[in-house]
């Protein structure tokens, strides 16, 4: 057996413990005809892009066979295994197994780091891990690399609660995130609140709004054909309403992460969601 294999068949383990927490209590988009149930996708007020999906969109992220952002998964399970730069070390060699190592971490980053003096998102934390620990180059954003082990790493926590931080050193970021959210921009002059808080669930063109929850991403988007990172969904945003975009990993852009990965406090993770 591979090591690709062997990681797949552990994760595939995890996975299958996911959706009986996903799946407990409740039938997931099931209708009684008055109104659906959406179990854990529905916190309070909270719901996440999953029950703003068509059904065919929340069947193809349901069923791991048809999901094609497990394509990238594999990828990720391969690069957690093999030996990189010039420590000779691969991720397992200092974390070990995956879904034990890994179990719950999603859950909360972005974190805030005491030697850069500001936030670390997840795809930042491993390619330090990459430059600092194992000497080899860092991966470039969106690249098949960066958002495989991405994808690979989050896919460890899937079903357990988002539960990030604002407490400490964290909390000015937060509210840098907060102010971006809240502020107009572009030649549209829109804030995210106009579209994510004050209209979401209404159309906008061919698309329902949702609450702009970010507990799915890494996401495959059927629109892209291609699994993203959440700041390609900040960028294209961004370009929508006519303003500059950030680059990937920008300051603004992970504060903003902090932000919006608060307000979905309490949903479960879904890496790798599957949204139009």
């Amino acid at each position: 057996m591979t090591m690709t294999t062997k990681a797949l068949a552990r994760g595939a383990l995890g996975l299958l413990a996911a959706g009986a927490v996903l799946t407990a209590g409740a039938a997931i988009g099931s209708d009684d005809g008055t109104r659906i149930h959406w179990g854990p996708y529905k916190v309070g007020d909270k719901r996440s892009g999953y029950t703003y999906a068509g059904a065919q969109t929340r069947a193809m992220q349901d069923d791991d066979f048809q999901n094609p952002a497990f394509l990238w998964l594999e990828r990720g399970a391969d690069i957690w295994e093999t030996a990189a730069g010039e420590a000779g070390k691969a991720c397992a060699d200092c974390h070990g197994e995956a879904e034990e190592a890994l179990a719950g971490v999603a859950t909360r980053y972005p974190i805030h780091d005491e030697a850069r003096g500001k936030l670390m998102n997840i795809e930042q934390r491993i390619n330090w891990c990459r430059e600092e620990q194992m000497g080899a180059a860092p991966f470039k954003w969106e690249s098949e690399d960066l958002l495989g082990i991405t994808a690979f790493v989050k896919n460890q926590s899937k079903g357990m609660p988002v539960a990030v931080s604002i407490d400490g050193p964290a909390r000015p970021f937060w509210e840098q995130g907060k102010a971006f959210y809240e502020q107009r921009r572009g030649q549209l002059d829109m804030a995210c609140t106009h579209c994510h808080v004050d209209h979401a669930g209404t159309m906008i063109r061919a698309e329902t709004l949702s609450q702009g929850q970010v507990n799915g991403f890494p996401t495959y988007r059927l629109k892209w054909q291609t699994l993203g990172s959440l700041h390609r969904r900040f960028r294209g945003c961004n370009k929508n309403i006519r303003a500059e975009p950030y680059a990937y990993g920008s300051d603004e852009y992970v504060n903003l992460e902090l932000y919006t990965t608060w307000r979905s406090n309490g949903l479960p993770i879904e890496t790798p969601s599957v949204r139009k």
